[in-house]
């Protein structure tokens, strides 16, 4: 069953995203044309109390469990993605000093943003983009604690937020120990010491707080620093653990909301006497859509369990998440873009011009945090531990039960996080077992024989994968595209291990087989096996389910349809 407060948020804005409520799709789409912060929008997920799920239980917040920290940041994207962007930055600021901060400074920042302050996440710089290990900006130590000099850009709620947890530079060497993090509260530095750099205009979330902040002699006392001098860079690695994982609410939301628009479309409109929703083609796309809106969720619903359960492998599942789930969006939104065609880019005629807003407003999340390349070029860093784990069996396996849905999760430990996963990857590690199992309940009826060939077919690829990583060549300087090409396709084994996992355990969580088989015939198809008409068939009983309830179509897990639909 969904959570409560998942329920509780849905009918909370109900009631404002219809008409002339503040996430109405007017007013959504006035914001985005006059580049306008959506502080109203924000003001009631203030009213309704989001901020206090962003902070961990042990320090006074509501995060217990983070896949219910990513359904509720999947509620406010299907309505907007600025606003989710905007809002949700307070976890990414919050999240550093809740992995490394000592207990008092964690449960003082908690209770500021549960008072509804805003906080930020302060790592790149103008001129040094994603190389966090030439940032320029500098603390030093100085009487009364450190002094930072430097700039800070493209940071989301820099100019709005009270605090900012920055990466300075405390050693003029650089390097991995050269940088620490410090939590700055603007409220407390001296007048004239900081200012703000000016918003930065931007093709999709216009409305964001895209800007930056400038130091010069700011003071911060000696208790702002997070965790110890010198580890700014290894908290800031592990903290994207869960920030990678997380940000994929904004890719279940955009598909949602996409899904939703592309479904009333076609029941609605007509083409030479007939429903466009009677074509094949167009139920084929509908179809299509919803299978990646089912590996989607299915990969980052059980990475989201992973951070409680199989913390020591976050550096491989969250990459893996962080390349997969807003790829996969992406085009699962540009298939429905051809079945909507020119209404797709109208800004103001159809429907207020949501769908070219959510389109636009995507596109950067797969930047966010770590672009896909540089979430690739961290899994191909697990090349060699990942093809010998394959081949000796190291999985955990008490995790990986654990870490399916259906008992409350472990609690958080941000003392096991792990640079790299020593371990490979667990959940994938047992998927030639899982296949074995899902073989058997094709023999027990549960599913179709055509499951059966789908099992055999992944076992042989993902052998495949497997044998190459462990042969793939590659310098410090050289990683060939053969790499990448192999990072993604063990991406899709992934897909594949949560898929049927998640189906196995279908006792507790009612994933049900055409759940199962849509979602395989996508990750096949995306691994080089052609969609033939046998299994295409998943595809058209996807689309009949989505046009038979368009309202609550977007929600793709049997376990979530309780929700009762999206708006």
């Amino acid at each position: 069953m969904p959570h409560s407060s998942v329920l509780r948020l849905d009918r909370f804005l109900r009631q404002s995203d219809s008409g002339d409520g503040v996430f109405g799709p007017g007013a959504m789409a006035a914001l985005d044309r006059e580049e306008r912060f959506p502080a109203e929008a924000c003001r009631a997920l203030d009213d309704f109390g989001l901020a206090a799920h962003y902070v961990d239980a042990r320090h006074g917040g509501l995060l217990h469990d983070h896949v219910e920290l990513v359904q509720l940041l999947r509620t406010v994207a299907r309505r907007d993605l600025t606003v989710a962007v905007a809002h949700g930055k307070t976890f990414l600021g919050t999240a550093p000093v809740q992995v490394a901060g000592s207990p008092a400074q964690a449960a003082g920042l908690a209770a500021e943003v549960r008072a509804g302050a805003v906080a930020s996440w302060a790592l790149t710089e103008r001129d040094h983009g994603s190389d966090l290990l030439a940032g320029e900006l500098t603390a030093r130590r100085t009487e009364g604690g450190w002094r930072l000099d430097g700039e800070k850009w493209l940071i989301n709620n820099a100019t709005r937020s009270r605090f900012l947890c920055v990466l300075a530079r405390t050693d003029e060497r650089g390097g991995p120990r050269g940088f620490s993090l410090f939590l700055v509260d603007k409220d407390r530095l001296a007048p004239g010491s900081h200012r703000p750099l000016p918003k930065v205009r931007t093709h999709g979330i216009r409305g964001a707080d895209i800007s930056g902040i400038a130091f010069d002699g700011a003071v911060v006392p000696e208790e702002a620093l997070v965790g110890a001098a010198g580890t700014g860079a290894e908290t800031v690695l592990k903290t994207l653990q869960l920030t990678r994982t997380v940000c994929t609410a904004l890719s279940l939301g955009a598909l949602d909301h996409g899904l939703r628009i592309a479904t009333e479309y076609a029941l609605g409109r007509h083409l030479y006497g007939r429903r466009l929703s009677d074509l094949p083609r167009v139920r084929r796309i509908l179809g299509e859509a919803g299978a990646g809106l089912i590996v989607a969720e299915a990969v980052t619903t059980v990475a989201a369990r992973a951070i409680h359960t199989l913390t020591p492998e976050m550096s491989v599942i969250a990459s893996v998440t962080k390349a997969l789930v807003p790829t996969l969006a992406q085009d699962t939104l540009d298939q429905l873009s051809e079945l909507l065609g020119v209404r797709s880019f109208l800004s103001d005629t159809y429907l207020d011009g949501a769908f070219a807003k959510l389109d636009r407003d995507h596109r950067i999340v797969a930047v966010f945090d770590g672009s896909t390349a540089v979430n690739r070029s961290l899994l191909i860093d697990h090349f060699p531990v990942l093809a010998r784990s394959w081949h000796r069996g190291t999985a955990d396996r008490d995790a990986v039960t654990a870490t399916l849905p259906g008992s409350p999760p472990r609690p958080f430990d941000p003392g096991r996080l792990r640079l790299l996963s020593t371990r490979g990857c667990s959940l994938v590690q047992l998927l030639p077992e899982a296949l074995d199992r899902l073989r058997a309940g094709v023999r027990q009826g549960q599913l179709p024989p055509e499951a059966a060939r789908m099992a055999d077919e992944l076992t042989g690829l993902a052998e495949a994968v497997h044998t190459g990583m462990e042969h793939q060549e590659r310098t410090v300087r050289d990683v060939p595209q053969s790499a990448f090409d192999l990072a993604a396709q063990y991406e899709l084994c992934f897909a594949a291990a949560a898929l049927v996992h998640l189906w196995l355990d279908s006792a507790r969580t009612a994933y049900d087989g055409l759940w199962l088989q849509a979602g395989l015939t996508l990750v096949l198809n995306r691994l080089g096996i052609a969609v033939d008409e046998t299994r295409a068939t998943a595809f058209d009983r996807l689309a009949d389910r989505l046009l038979a309830t368009p309202d609550s179509a977007p929600l793709s897990l049997p376990a979530h349809h309780a929700q009762g639909g999206v708006q």
